[in-house]
């Protein structure tokens, strides 16, 4: 018994002092959630935006914190989730992401769902701008350049099937950064399959079997209705392609494509 209690308390010191090598960015994260909470106390006697509206501050008793309403899938575009973590983690990167799933399948969680992360950048989706400020980033440790991992895309939807359950997300709110960013993103790449995830609840994919379209069909307008920014109309063209068909990287809206369009514009809309 004596042998066994002096081994527990061994192994429980080398646990204590084996290295951590998060341990620095872990104490910074939690001082700045301190940091803002205390922002929130001051409220009342110093307005967030820094501007006067009234002399009298009268606090509501119905209130709660904002809530995800889209989710953004990403790949990393590096060789490793370690690299990742640690671009993420760097203060002078100044980007993040609220989740990473690595090669083997592993989710780490990098920043609570209902706060801010630093993943979509300049961004448009339907009538959402700044995708940052309403949406749930998620990193895949991917290159861009290979097939993503069956354990990966397993997670994947174990993850999407709990925030889309926890936030109540819409089915078509499910996209990518290629979507939200045509023309400066290519992420997910055209390995990322989206017809599986669609079929888990998480985004449209379409069936052309008995479609036939009308002749006054607008395809422009179509992209608009699913999401698509058509400000720049090739970029747009492409990122739909990564999403929906992915062996095609020409920019030019087929027969076939307005077929699929047709489609998926009565889903989305």
């Amino acid at each position: 018994m004596k042998y066994f209690l002096a081994l527990s308390i061994i192994v429980i010191g080398l646990y204590a002092c084996a290295p951590k090598p998060y341990s620095d960015t872990n104490k910074s994260y939690k001082k700045q959630v301190k940091n803002y909470g205390k922002q929130l106390h001051r409220f009342p006697l110093q307005d967030s935006a820094g501007l006067i509206y009234s002399k009298q501050f009268v606090g509501t008793t119905n209130l709660s914190m904002r809530r995800p309403n889209f989710v953004v899938i990403h790949h990393t575009a590096q060789n490793s989730c370690e690299q990742t973590l640690k671009t993420f983690t760097l203060p002078r990167t100044a980007v993040s992401s609220h989740y990473v799933i690595c090669r083997d399948g592993s989710v780490y969680h990098m920043l609570n769902d209902l706060l801010r992360a630093h993943h979509a950048g300049v961004s448009k989706w339907g009538n959402a701008t700044d995708l940052n400020s309403s949406s749930i980033g998620i990193e895949i440790d991917n290159n861009g350049g290979e097939p993503f991992a069956e354990q990966q895309m397993n997670s994947l939807v174990q993850l999407l099937d709990r925030l889309k359950k926890a936030y109540n997300i819409p089915t078509a709110n499910f996209v990518g950064h290629a979507d939200v960013a045509p023309g400066r993103k290519v992420d997910p790449s055209r390995h990322f399959s989206w017809e599986l995830l669609a079929t888990k609840g998480f985004g449209y994919w379409y069936d052309t079997t008995r479609v036939e379209v009308p002749t006054d069909f607008n395809a422009i307008q179509a992209l608009r209705i699913i999401g698509y920014n058509t400000t720049n109309l090739s970029n747009a063209i492409q990122s739909f392609k990564i999403h929906f068909i992915p062996q095609d990287t020409t920019r030019v809206i087929l027969d076939a494509d307005k077929k699929i369009l047709y489609d998926l514009a009565t889903k989305y809309q």
